[in-house]
């Protein structure tokens, strides 16, 4: 239990006790000549989240799991003498202490010690309905679809389904242009990002990065991860590039709170740089970069975001490809200290239900890792591309998600995007657009209950 009281001491001074688990008792006094604005305000946020109630004729508190917190005052401490008023409680109740609203936060172990609240809460709560339900997710869901591109508003899963997916995938790319920065990208990305969240859903974050020595493209294999690491020919113009992702993710600001006791945030993304690295079609694969390298580039583009750029709304994501072993998909992997989730990507045993017993076997391989951990695991990329069964998500991907009690406690799963028909690739879509012969079957899946889309979710950054 921790208890910490607020009070007037026998000389007049205030007075802040705290007894933690494992720890001393602690007094902190201050002069009685500061007001109790001056007292409250030494308290780390303000939040009305937290339920309180009166515990007796002076004190004022709320509890939250094994966490109590109690204010005690005396009707004579009050300014001019005014009495225990409502509009002292309603005062009092928004500035009951930080320990109130984000108690069972204290023991999340995060890649980032430092992690913003909402960031905690989002790792925390995606593992509290991962076992019952599964988050149905889209990537670039809100930059165009097969019929349109760069409509505010519109979505080709929210036109089929009435409602937008649960989860956003998202490209760092967008953030340069021609490898310089570029600041149209990083607004329309943001203001996607922030549109996702204002509704309650969750962004993801790869990032297909042009191979830094040619200047070309991802998928361009000539060896490059050895010359970004310290002491490289490219290190600094890696870190460069860092520097405005940073940038990035430090704008993604929100208020969070009630009225003038808000306090400004950064919306939470699960990262996942160097994706799908046990295949070889990208220069960051197995076959152009030895494990020391591909290990070491992950550790310093972590410690880089986290300890240097002070980047505190990062959830970091180890997506490989398929695999058939977990010391297939251990191979590369960076250590529990720089990772949050485990995942992969999946384009070959969902194609049809004979590959299902395949899709079921990694799933609950990479459910099994991750919880051993203490991690989320995710499908981070799927689907079949221009989806010639009509009866694919009941009767491929749905099912073969939940074939497996294990296997079926994944947090997400993503499928690809929709390359809009006329100028880009015609056959190039994951989710069904209105119109075509999937999309009432895919209106089925969105109606079981163990998927969720964006209007199902619960509120995933509240405390848990």
């Amino acid at each position: 239990m921790v208890l910490r009281t607020l009070k007037k001491g026998r000389r007049g001074e205030w007075e802040y006790g705290g007894v933690g688990e494992g720890e001393r008792s602690t007094n902190r006094r201050f002069n009685p000549s500061h007001s109790i604005w001056h007292v409250l305000k030494t308290f780390e946020e303000v939040m009305l989240t937290a339920p309180w109630r009166r515990l007796s004729r002076s004190d004022w508190g709320c509890k939250q799991g094994w966490h109590t917190l109690r204010l005690r005052f005396h009707q004579s401490h009050l300014p001019h003498g005014r009495r225990f008023s409502g509009v002292w409680v309603f005062l009092l109740s928004v500035i009951l202490f930080a320990g109130c609203a984000s108690s069972g936060l204290q023991h999340v172990n995060l890649a980032d010690d430092d992690a913003n609240t909402l960031t905690k809460r989002l790792f925390v709560n995606m593992q509290e309905i991962a076992p019952e339900t599964v988050m149905f997710g889209h990537h670039d869901a809100l930059a165009y679809g097969y019929t349109w591109r760069g409509e505010p508003g519109r979505s080709d899963v929210m036109e089929v389904t009435g409602s937008y997916p649960a989860v956003y995938g998202w490209d760092a790319s967008r953030l340069f242009r021609r490898g310089a920065p570029s600041e149209r990208g990083a607004a329309q990305l943001r203001e996607w990002i922030l549109e996702g969240y204002a509704r309650g859903g969750v962004a993801t974050l790869c990032w297909h990065k042009p191979n830094p020595v040619t200047n070309t493209h991802s998928w361009d294999t000539t060896r490059a991860v050895f010359a970004m690491l310290p002491g490289g020919t490219h290190h600094d113009a890696y870190k460069q590039k860092l520097d405005y992702l940073a940038d990035f993710l430090h704008s993604l600001e929100v208020k969070e709170g009630f009225w003038i006791f808000g306090k400004t945030t950064r919306v939470p993304v699960i990262f996942r740089p160097f994706h799908e690295h046990t295949g070889s079609w990208f220069w960051w694969g197995e076959r152009h970069a030895t494990i020391d390298e591909f290990v070491g580039l992950w550790r310093f583009t972590v410690e880089y975001l986290r300890d240097v750029k002070g980047v505190d709304n990062l959830l970091y994501a180890y997506s490989t490809d398929v695999f058939d072993a977990k010391e297939d998909y251990l191979e590369r992997y960076p250590g529990d200290d720089y990772i949050d989730m485990l995942a992969f990507d999946d384009y070959h045993s969902i194609t049809s239900a004979e590959h299902r017993d395949v899709l079921m076997n990694r799933l609950r391989m990479v459910v099994e890792m991750a919880e051993e951990r203490g991690k989320l695991s995710a499908l981070s990329e799927t689907g079949v591309e221009a989806i010639p069964d009509s009866t694919w998500w009941t009767n491929v991907l749905l099912p073969g998600i939940k074939a497996d009690s294990v296997g079926k406690r994944i947090s997400f799963v993503l499928v690809w995007r929709n390359a809009h028909g006329e100028t880009d690739r015609p056959n190039h879509f994951y989710a069904s657009y209105p119109g075509h012969p999937s999309a009432p079957d895919f209106v089925k899946f969105k109606e079981d209950p163990f998927v969720l889309f964006e209007d199902e979710l619960p509120d995933l950054y509240r405390k848990p």
